[in-house]
C-alpha cells in the first residue's frame, strides 16, 4: 500500500505525515489491518527496538475532585463508586510505588486528583518523591498533580521528580465540551510549564469520547507541536455513574489503528497504551506492542488492570523484552534536546470528557469528512469489563504489580 510505504518513510525519517495521511489510517478497513500494525511496527522498531517501558501508578488521593472532567470517575457530581481517600502519606506512597518496582516499572507516576496543587501539596508530594528515590535510586518519578501554579514544577524537580503529566486529553475545538472548569490553554500551559523548569513533558489522549476522526488527528498533531517526551494513549473506560457511561464506540481494531495513526505522526517519542487496553484491545493487547513501546503494569487509578504476571508474559509471549532500569528510553537526539525533525508543519499546540449523544459541532465535523461513527459495542454487554479498583493505594489489601 503506497500510503503506509511513505508513512513508514517519514517515519524513520521522524518527518509530520499530512493531516490527510493521518486521517487515511484512521480509515483503513479491518482488511487491511495487519498491513498498518506492520508499517507502523518498523517505526516502532528503528527508534526503540522490541523493548517495552513498564510504568507503575500510585493513586496518591482519590476522588473528591471540584472539576467537572466528564469522562473522570473522580468528578464533580460522579456517582461511580469508586475508593475515596484523601492524601497517602510519604511513607504508604513508596510502600506501594515499590510493589511496582519489584515488579519491573522503571517509572513510578504520582497522581492526585482535584484542579491542582497548593503549595502544601507540592511539599507533600516532594517529601514522597524523597521517599521513594531513597528507597529505588534509578526510578524515575511523574508527577501528576493537575494545572501547576509558578513555581511548582521548580521545586517538583529539585525534589527529585524526573518527569510530569498533563494530558490534553482532547482537540482544542471539542474540549469546551468536555469540561467547563478549566481550559484546553490551561493544560497547554502546565505542560510548557513542566518543560521550562526541565521535567520530561508527558502528554496525551483519551480517545472514544464521541469524537471524529479529525478530532483524534487534531490532538495529536497538536500534542507532536508541544513535543512531548511520551504520549500516552488513554481508551476511554465507561464508568457508571459518569456522563461518559454509555460512550462504547471503540473496537479493538479501531484502537489499533488510532495507536498506529499516533506512532506515525509522533514516531520517535514514548508512546504508551494507558488506561482502558484491556477493555477495549481484549486478546488483541499484544498487537498493540508493535505500535507502543512503554505500558501501565497492573491496576491504574481507579479502576483494576490486567494482573501483572500477565502483563509480563504477554510481552515476552509477543517477543518483546522488558526495557531494563540501565537503558535509556529515548533515542539519542531526543535525549540530547533534538525535537521534532521534517519538513511538515505541526498543527499550532494551544485528567475529563463527554459527547454523550454527539455533540453538534462533532457531528458536524463527521459528517463533512464523510465519516460514519465506528462501530461501537453493546453498552449493556460490556459493563462487567469495567472493574473498580479496590486493592493497592488507599486500602489493607496488596497491590497488584
Amino acid at each position: 500500500m503506497d500510503l503506509l510505504n511513505t508513512l513508514v518513510e517519514k517515519g524513520l525519517r521522524r518527518e509530520l505525515p499530512t493531516r490527510e495521511e493521518a486521517l487515511a489510517v484512521l480509515a483503513t478497513s479491518d482488511d487491511d489491518l495487519l498491513e498498518v500494525v506492520a508499517a507502523a511496527g518498523k517505526v516502532r522498531r528503528q527508534w526503540f527496538g522490541r523493548r517495552v517501558k513498564l510504568n507503575y501508578l500510585v493513586n496518591l488521593k482519590s476522588g473528591l475532585c471540584p472539576e467537572d472532567c466528564s469522562y473522570c470517575s473522580q468528578r464533580l457530581g460522579s456517582t461511580a463508586e469508586i475508593l475515596k481517600y484523601t492524601w497517602l502519606k510519604p511513607e504508604e506512597a513508596s510502600k506501594a510505588a515499590a510493589a511496582g518496582v519489584a515488579g519491573g516499572a522503571k517509572r513510578v507516576c504520582l497522581v492526585a486528583s482535584g484542579r491542582g496543587p497548593t503549595d502544601r501539596d507540592v511539599d507533600r508530594v516532594s517529601r514522597t518523591i524523597e521517599a521513594i528515590k531513597e528507597q529505588n535510586e534509578d526510578v524515575e518519578v511523574c508527577a501528576c498533580l493537575g494545572l501547576l501554579s509558578n513555581g511548582q514544577a521548580e521545586r517538583l524537580r529539585a525534589a527529585g521528580a524526573d518527569a510530569y503529566n498533563h494530558n490534553l486529553n482532547t482537540s482544542e475545538g471539542t474540549y469546551g465540551d468536555i469540561t467547563t472548569t478549566h481550559t484546553y490553554a490551561d493544560r497547554v500551559d502546565t505542560v510548557r510549564q513542566a518543560q521550562s523548569a526541565g521535567l520530561s513533558a508527558c502528554s496525551g489522549l483519551i480517545a472514544g469520547m464521541g469524537e471524529s476522526d479529525a478530532d483524534l488527528v487534531d490532538v495529536v498533531f497538536s500534542l507532536r507541536a508541544l513535543d512531548p517526551d511520551s504520549v500516552p494513549v488513554n481508551f476511554l473506560i465507561p464508568f457508571e455513574g459518569t456522563p461518559l457511561a454509555k460512550e462504547w464506540n471503540l473496537t479493538p481494531q479501531r484502537c489499533l489503528r488510532i495507536l498506529a495513526m499516533t506512532r506515525f505522526v509522533c514516531p520517535d517519542v514514548e508512546v504508551r497504551l494507558a488506561g482502558g487496553r484491556e477493555v477495549h484491545l481484549r486478546s488483541m493487547q499484544p498487537l498493540a506492542l508493535h505500535l507502543v513501546n512503554s505500558i501501565f503494569l497492573g491496576d491504574y487509578l481507579t479502576s483494576e488492570g490486567q494482573e501483572g504476571k500477565a502483563d509480563l508474559e504477554m510481552i515476552a509471549d509477543a517477543g518483546f523484552e522488558v526495557e531494563g532500569a540501565g537503558t535509556t528510553t529515548l533515542p539519542e537526539h531526543r535525549a540530547g534536546g533534538c525535537g521534532p525533525c521534517g519538513d511538515g508543519e505541526p498543527a499550532a499546540a494551544g485528567a475529563c470528557a463527554h459527547l454523550s449523544d454527539r455533540t453538534p459541532a462533532a457531528a458536524a465535523a463527521t459528517a463533512a469528512a464523510g465519516e460514519e461513527p465506528p462501530a461501537g459495542n453493546d453498552p449493556a454487554a460490556r459493563r462487567d469489563l469495567v472493574a473498580v479498583r479496590r486493592r493497592g493505594a488507599g486500602t489493607d489489601l496488596a497491590p497488584n504489580a
